[in-house]
């Protein structure tokens, strides 16, 4: 690749990257104004009145907590057991494989991308962990390492979860029971996530934005912004004791006792080997949580070893905690208002039986920025959109991707997720998301077509 055509790709990421350094603003400011704007939108569009989509939005609060609590547990023990002695050591050597700056922009998005595919959760965790050892990695190697491009790599990953494993709105379908039953009945995931259209379009995906990620690479070496080391600098104090063994209390002595920790961590396996023994090879936030930590407790040198790294880690979900409750007002709002029928319908109304998975991809990335939830936008949206296609004799597993493929399309331009994996990277969205815009636009024109090829299904 010429240094001319390289240019080019840096020049289209610029205006994007000025765009959002100067006008985006901080994520918890953002959900504000997507509330305002939910609200509003519900007042005027709908019959609800003031009060009532006020009394919505005050109900919609709480129901995210339980969701709320699960991430919150999967980013603590997956940072925790990042910074266990042995996975740190594994993660170095990870982070000197590239020897060079292409190298480790495309190593850090495949990786990032493969993991999404595995379970959203874990491509976050994994991208925002990785990103940070590759860069310290290069930065050994004197390898000059744009840090906000590399992040953003790691989170364009992101765009390709919903074809994966863990995809929401296809796992719903293909679940005995669920409330669209009746009019679709079960869809099994061989026709949607291992589906040959779907598997094709993720690959073809990865490979894409494998390649533009590093070309987007500034060219001006002033631009560069590498990692701060000084950052990740782990406390020494944390991987030990800190007690003259020939010194301790009984109490000191218990806590320091790493076959506790050990037992605690088998015990978990036994478990999660027992869960899956029971329901098949099912991923859900409990057992990626439950993983994480019963690695995490195996590998700490003692039970206060780990305490002590989940204190280190506690410190990053504090915007989590903050900002998900509003998203779970904005949650209230379109649904107990009527908003998103609404949405959805004048949508559909323009539709055809041709174009209508189009739609839902456009519908799907729409209804994403006000609720950035997989599983909570199926909810709200697919029975909306599953009854316009089977008005226009759609098949329903269009609809299922359709929806899918918008709700991780807009996630390039949606703060939501963006706050787990840069609280473990160090930095602020606005460094990274004028990258993932030029991700954005690129999936859109993908994504979009696809849908236009597969039509009626």
């Amino acid at each position: 690749m010429s240094s001319q055509k390289l240019g080019v790709f840096n020049y289209l990421s610029k205006p994007f990257v000025k765009l959002v350094e100067k006008y985006y603003p901080d994520a918890f400011i953002f959900v504000i104004v997507l509330s305002a704007i939910t609200y509003l939108l519900a007042i005027n569009l709908t019959n609800a009145s003031p009060i009532e989509t006020l009394e919505a939005w005050g109900n919609g609060l709480p129901k995210l907590f339980t969701f709320t609590a699960q991430i919150t547990i999967i980013m603590i023990t997956a940072h925790s057991l990042a910074h266990t002695k042995p996975i740190e050591n594994f993660l170095s050597k990870v982070g000197t494989l590239p020897n060079s700056a292409i190298q480790a922009y495309a190593l850090v998005t495949f990786i990032s991308g493969m993991a999404s595919l595995f379970a959203w959760s874990f491509g976050l965790i994994v991208g925002g962990i990785l990103s940070k050892f590759v860069a310290l990695g290069c930065s050994k190697k004197k390898i000059s390492i744009h840090y906000p491009l590399l992040v953003a790599s790691a989170y364009s990953g992101y765009v390709i979860w919903h074809m994966g494993y863990s995809s929401s709105a296809a796992l719903f379908v293909s679940s005995d029971g669920h409330s669209l039953q009746d009019k679709i009945g079960i869809i099994p995931v061989t026709e949607t996530i291992f589906n040959n259209f779907n598997m094709t379009l993720a690959f073809i995906t990865l490979v894409i934005i494998t390649i533009i990620n590093p070309l987007m690479r500034p060219t001006n070496k002033k631009e560069v912004k590498e990692i701060d080391t000084k950052i990740f600098m782990i406390d020494k104090n944390n991987r030990s004791n800190n007690v003259n063994p020939n010194n301790r209390t009984f109490a000191q002595t218990i806590e320091n006792n790493r076959l506790l920790s050990f037992f605690v961590g088998i015990s978990l396996f036994i478990f999660i080997f027992y869960f899956f023994n029971k329901n098949g090879f099912s991923l859900d936030l409990n057992i990626v949580s439950w993983t994480f930590l019963a690695f995490g407790l195996i590998l700490s040198n003692s039970p206060i070893h780990y305490v002590k790294l989940v204190n280190n880690a506690a410190l990053t979900v504090g915007p989590i905690i903050l900002q998900y409750p509003f998203y779970a007002g904005i949650m209230g709002i379109m649904a107990d208002t009527g908003l998103i029928d609404i949405l959805a319908n004048n949508i559909s109304k323009v539709a055809t039986s041709e174009t209508l998975g189009f739609y839902s991809f456009l519908s799907g990335g729409l209804v994403n920025m006000f609720i950035p939830s997989g599983g909570g936008q199926w909810a709200v949206q697919g029975p909306v959109m599953i009854e316009a296609a089977e008005n226009l004799k759609v098949e329903p597993y269009v609809i299922v991707l359709g929806v899918a493929y918008g709700d991780q399309w807009t996630n390039m331009i949606q703060p939501f997720w963006t706050i787990p994996l840069l609280a473990i990277a160090g930095l602020h969205m606005r460094q990274i998301m004028g990258y993932t815009f030029v991700i954005f636009i690129v999936t859109g024109i993908l994504y979009g077509s696809s849908m236009l090829y597969l039509g009626s299904g």
